[in-house]
């Protein structure tokens, strides 16, 4: 939009002047003399403001300028919207009205005087029938503000208060009369600073009301106190304040412009110039041209109320006119006035535009500037000089440049470089129409390079203009006449500037290069990269143009390196790069770029070039070059006309042996052009293979009647290279890396249209899979080294194994290039000797490992061990010289590598010993073991042997427990304990436990899960940990197995244990619990009698201790006393024992029931009474009726409070079941025993 007059085209917003807050001079922009003669003096007498809070308040104000805002209704931050210039203590208002020419005499009658911008005043450019021009719109933009806002401090000093409001009196109404005397009606605004806080201004309340009355401001809208003691934001927020209320008057004083304007227009008559027109033709501005203007205004001063459908409204019915058959129409094509209406067009369509934009209407604005576009040119071919010159080609540039200056200023989201789309979608009002693709609004690089397109013809048709034309002005020649009737010089030079026959002119390729960067650059942050490229190529043209190769080489290198087109086979687009690049590559020197060109332009796929070489060896001539320098290609940014492919005959190879593979080189150069001579071909691989390399050996001289494809059998050998070996720096004398390769020695002539495939048998080294990777093409003419490197991908695809016979056939695999180097068969046994049949945790084990060679030839053996599983015992290695190596533990897997073996004759074998610690609990393992070794003849290929064991470690034994209640011997007594204070500190040790002790009998049965037999060492039970404020006891009630025992698979044995808690406390009545482990000590018996494996068995947690009360039964039996026959009636003693540990008294009744297996003697029925923590017992005397038989004594115990009948307990010698008690009375053969067990009568009953 920089074609246009200046401020023609600005976004309107509200003119305000800021006067008071900046001490800099102020600059006027009334640059005419005679206006600034005749301008009003606005000044204030008062110096500025310069405290600190001023201007803070002034850079607030500047920060809120929306001169530079988008043009758009998304920014709803503030209300108000300022074009703001600070000012000193004056500014100039514009006259009002114009004088009258000099040397005129006045008539009798007085004359009417008009506006100097009007076309009424004779001075004025308009005058007599212009319509409207860009001084108008300056005036409102720049001259005559809406508001004057002026700043005044008010003085704390009481002594000179009278003094400093008097001249502030007097000062603003100086400056309300001088604006009032202009005739303008800009409004003034009096802001006065106060140093004080908020709460403490209200003393100067009289002050101030006294300078209102006296001025006549609205204290509303136009006089505001700011006191400017409080924080830095909240000044900011009562700047904001005061800017919004002024804003209300800013927009109330364009209302009133529009409001006049729309006025004029009713009258419905043109107004009469001051002096009326004597020269030139001689008439006045008509009616409608009158309406034209009168519209304009309107809608200008309604954006500057940004009331933007107003202001579209009055600009489309200005336009609408203007075109109309009264007002342009009438305007001749040769008079100056044409241009003027022209351009007046095209600055209302562009203002209307904008408005569309702002409110969203993207479509309609498209179709708006193409229904402009094309009205013009109707207009130019009935009225003007025609649309086929460069006239009209540049205003066609200059129209697709406005709109993409306007998409610049408007910052649409949907137009964003991140946006999804490269257009703006159509507004919801026109989505079911049919839209063509050039009716949706596109981002700016479209229309740039529409732009450039029109540029390039209005440089053809400006080179077409003939010579006559384009000589300077003559007036006496006929031709110069004729040219100005034929060239339309709207918004463009002369011919004679544009195209001139002795200078420069206009630089059309700039113009153009200008708008395809800018269109470029759009394109590329879209990521559009086919559009982008062609732009660069265009723009590459235009710098070949104006010799300016530096550019070309900067724009146009990366994009050859990588440019999609190749893959694409866009032939014609890679070929004029290539062309324009290597001319510039030739200008500046750039030989590694112009010997990759001229490698890709062999490719027949291009066009020929009449008259060239091609020749690569001619790459560089006519180019300085020093030494031979080396250049790496790559087919990552060249497409060649070599092609190469590496293919293995076989899927698979085993190590040691060989696999025959090809390489084939297909030129498919010009037929006409030179046969290209490699000086080496490298291949890489990928895996365990070497390097390949072919060097040229000259042989017999091909001929264009050689055949198209030809095979030769390449022998390998291995030879010695060097990093560095193939490096154009001789004179680097550093380190070198030296490596094994496969070399061999062919001829490497290969002739156009040619395939030259190499058969060769390639060495397979390690197993694993293998792949070629590139194939590197050398070549080393006189003036330069070239490396070209084609990488080898998986492209899914067959391959193609060539004959002798010149025949061909498919390798019916995808991937040919890929080989899998199957292990070499190993001749080493790996086995474990001497296992058992079964392992068991908590025992080290020991394997034994034997490997044997069964190679023709010695080998060097390592040996990798590794266990896996869960929880996986560490475990250690000893050879047979007795040395150890340790494993690495880790959670899931224990290992150890490289153990070494040293060398093993052939036929023979070595043992070595894998010692497993012992395991916690049952695992299962799998074992590796590994024998990585070679030969002492072949040490370049490893072999690998390996073996794998399932071990499966399982527990020698599982147990069942039992936990019975006993009677405790001993049972605490309030009445016997001694007291501790009374006690000496030494007889009472920390810790001692004084509480309820009570005794239970742990009965552990344990059977044997082993294969063989076993010998039980020992027995015991370990207390882990007790809860509860408790120590608990135990100990053995009968000898265990300890001398050899031996247990049987799959029998059970049972062990009897006691356990005796105690609380530490005898007020402590909570329960406690005790942690245990069944411990069993056992060896097998072919081990060695010092061997002691232990298992662990942990039982369940139990209640060692309860509160609550418990009734236990125990039985005795009466023995005879010697001299009695043994056939006496047998007699029992049933003891019930009641334990309170509760601190309750409780209450319990006995009822014993009578039974027909029994007779007894005590208390039928009876009630007991337990204190707190003691425990009572009642004995029964029992005669049984049967013999050998179990009975069962029908007793209930009740608990009287709760009414609860509690369980009665059975002890030793006693078993129980959920009816209750059973006694054992025994056979009369079981008599003696059974009193000697007891211990006799009467003595055990007490």
């Amino acid at each position: 939009m920089d074609d246009y007059p200046a401020g023609s085209l600005d976004h309107n917003v509200p003119f305000l002047i800021v006067s008071g807050l900046s001490t800099a001079p102020t600059k006027s922009n009334l640059k005419d003399p005679g206006l600034r003669e005749q301008a009003v003096l606005v000044r204030s007498e008062i110096p500025p403001v310069e405290s600190r809070e001023a201007k803070i308040i002034l850079r607030c104000i500047q920060e809120r300028d929306a001169t530079n805002l988008p043009w758009n209704s998304q920014d709803s931050s503030k209300r108000y919207k300022f074009k703001i210039k600070p000012i000193g203590r004056e500014f100039l208002l514009p006259p009002r009205r114009a004088r009258l020419p000099e040397n005129f005499e006045e008539p009798s009658s007085p004359l009417i005087l008009h506006s100097p911008f009007s076309p009424l005043s004779p001075g004025s450019s308009l005058y007599p029938d212009g319509l409207i021009d860009t001084r108008w719109l300056q005036k409102h933009q720049e001259l005559v503000p809406s508001i004057c806002l002026t700043f005044y401090s008010l003085t704390s000093d009481s002594t000179l208060a009278t003094l400093h409001d008097n001249q502030l009196k007097a000062d603003i109404n100086a400056v309300k009369n001088a604006i009032g005397q202009s005739g303008h009606r800009c409004r003034l605004v009096v802001v006065i600073l106060s140093d004080q806080s908020p709460s403490t201004v209200g003393q100067f309340q009289e002050r101030l009301e006294n300078v209102r009355r006296s001025t006549g401001l609205d204290p509303k809208n136009s006089l505001f106190v700011l006191p400017t003691q409080r924080p830095e934001a909240d000044l900011e927020n009562a700047v904001d304040s005061v800017l919004t209320a002024v804003f209300d008057q800013a927009t109330e004083y364009y209302r009133d412009l529009g409001r006049h304007a729309r006025k004029k227009k009713a009258r419905g008559y043109a107004p009469q110039p001051t002096i009326p027109p004597t020269t030139g033709t001689s008439h006045t501005l008509s009616l409608q041209g009158w309406n034209v203007r009168y519209d304009f205004k309107t809608a200008v001063f309604a954006e500057f109320r940004q009331e933007i459908d107003t202001a579209l409204r009055s600009y489309e019915q200005a336009y609408d006119t203007l075109l109309g058959a009264d007002v342009l129409e009438t305007i001749p094509g040769w008079s100056p006035r044409f241009n003027d209406a022209r351009l007046l067009a095209d600055i209302i369509t562009i203002r209307s535009l904008k408005c569309l934009l702002w409110t969203g209407q993207s479509t309609a604005a498209v179709r708006r500037w193409q229904a402009h576009h094309d009205r013009i040119c109707d207009l130019v071919d009935r009225r003007g000089r025609g649309t086929q010159n460069y006239g009209w080609k540049a205003w066609e540039a200059i129209w697709s440049t406005v709109m993409a200056n306007l998409i610049e200023k408007v910052q649409f989201p949907e137009l964003q470089p991140s946006a999804i789309l490269p257009y703006r979608p159509p507004e919801k009002n026109l989505s079911a129409e049919r839209l063509q693709p050039w009716e949706l609004l596109h981002h700016q690089g479209y229309w740039y390079r529409v732009a450039a397109r029109h540029l390039s013809s209005r440089r053809r048709l400006a080179l077409s203009i003939p010579e006559d034309d384009r000589k300077s002005p003559d007036q006496s020649s006929a031709s110069q006449l004729r040219k100005g009737y034929s060239y339309d010089t709207y918004m463009c030079p002369e011919p004679h500037h544009e195209y001139p026959s002795v200078g420069t002119g206009v630089n059309h390729s700039q113009l153009i290069l200008d708008r395809l960067m800018l269109a470029r650059n759009e394109f590329q942050k879209r990521h559009q990269i086919r559009t982008s490229a062609e732009l660069a190529l265009e723009a590459a043209r235009e710098f070949e143009r104006m010799q300016r190769w530096k550019d070309i080489m900067n724009l146009l290198a990366p994009l050859w390196r990588d440019m999609s087109f190749r893959t694409e086979g866009r032939w014609d687009i890679m070929e004029a790069v290539c062309w324009i690049l290597r001319g510039a590559a030739v200008k500046v020197g750039q030989k590694d770029l112009i010997v990759a060109i001229d490698w890709e332009l062999l490719n027949r796929g291009f066009s020929r070039r009449p008259g060239w070489h091609y020749d690569i060896t001619k790459a560089l001539d006519g180019v300085a070059v020093d030494g031979q320098p080396l250049i790496d290609i790559s087919d990552e940014h060249v497409t060649s006309f070599i092609q190469a492919s590496f293919v293995f005959k076989n899927e698979e190879g085993k190590a040691g042996q060989s696999c025959p593979a090809q390489l084939s080189i297909t030129s498919n150069a010009f037929p006409d052009a030179i046969p290209v001579v490699l000086s080496a071909i490298r291949v890489e691989f990928e895996g365990s293979l070497r390097t390949i390399r072919l060097k040229h050996d000259p042989g017999d001289k091909q001929t264009s009647s050689s055949p198209k494809v030809r095979v030769t059998k390449t022998a390998l050998v291995e030879a010695e290279a060097t990093d560095d070996e193939d490096s154009d720096d001789s004179s680097e004398t550093g380190s070198q890396t030296t490596s094994i390769i496969l070399e061999g020695m062919d001829d490497l002539t290969v002739l156009p249209g040619q395939t030259r495939v190499f058969e060769m048998d390639v060495a397979l080294r390690e197993p694993g899979d293998a792949n070629a990777s590139s194939i590197q093409i050398s070549m080393a003419p006189k003036s330069f080294i070239l490396r070209y490197t084609i990488g080898i991908r998986d492209t899914n695809s067959v391959g193609l194994w060539y004959s002798q016979s010149s025949s061909r056939k498919k390798v019916t695999r995808i991937n040919p290039h890929k080989i899998n180097v199957l292990p070499r068969p190993p001749k080493m046994e790996v086995r474990l000797v001497n296992t058992l049949e079964q392992y068991y945790a908590s025992e080290s084990i020991e394997l034994e490992l034997e490997v044997l060679n069964e190679e023709d030839v010695d080998a060097i053996t390592k040996l990798d061990v590794l266990f896996s599983g869960h929880d996986v015992p560490s475990f250690k290695v000893q050879d047979q010289d007795g040395g150890e190596r340790p494993s690495s533990a880790e959670p899931a897997e224990s290992k150890l590598d490289g153990i070494p073996l040293g060398t093993i004759p052939s036929s023979k074998s070595i043992r070595a010993k894998i010692i497993l610690d012992p395991a916690k609990g049952p695992i299962v393992c799998n074992l590796l073991v590994k024998a990585r070794y070679h030969l002492v003849s072949d040490p370049g290929t490893p072999i690998i042997q390996q073996e794998t064991y399932h071990l499966n470690i399982v527990n020698p034994f599982e147990a069942s427990y039992d936990l019975s209640p006993r009677l405790h011997s001993e049972w605490p007594s309030y009445f016997s304990i001694e007291d501790p204070r009374h006690a000496p500190e030494r007889d009472q040790p920390a810790g001692s436990f004084r509480g309820i002790a009570q005794k239970w009998s742990l009965a552990t049965r344990y059977a044997s899960f082993a294969h063989e037999d076993l010998a039980i060492l020992d027995l015991d039970v370990n207390v882990l940990s007790t809860q509860g404020n408790a120590r608990c006891t135990t100990s053995k009630t009968q000898t265990t197995a300890g001398d050899g025992v031996t247990i049987s698979p799959k029998t059970i044995e049972e062990a009897q244990f006691e356990l005796v808690a105690q609380k530490q406390d005898l007020d402590d009545r909570a329960p406690a619990t005790a942690d245990l482990a069944f411990t069993i000590k056992w060896r097998r018996l072919t081990s060695p009698e010092n061997t002691v494996n232990t298992t662990i068995l942990p039982l369940p947690r139990f209640f060692v201790t309860t509160s609550e009360p418990r009734v236990l039964a125990g039985v005795s039996y009466y023995a005879p006393p010697p001299g009695l026959s043994s056939s006496a009636e047998q007699l029992l003693f049933l003891d019930i024992t009641i334990e309170n540990p509760s601190s309750h008294f409780l209450t319990f009744g006995l009822m014993m029931d009578p039974s027909d297996e029994f007779a007894f003697s005590g208390a039928k029925t009876t009630t007991l009474n337990v204190l707190p923590v003691a425990r009572r017992t009642v004995t029964y005397r029992l005669l049984p009726l049967v013999r050998g038989a179990w009975i069962r004594p029908t007793l209930v115990v009740r608990d009287k409070y709760f009414q609860k009948v509690l369980k009665i307990i059975p002890t030793e010698g006693m078993k129980g079941d959920k009816d209750g008690v059973l006694v054992w009375v025994p056979a009369e053969d079981e008599e003696d025993g059974a009193s000697e067990d007891e211990g006799g009568g009467e003595e055990s009953a007490k």
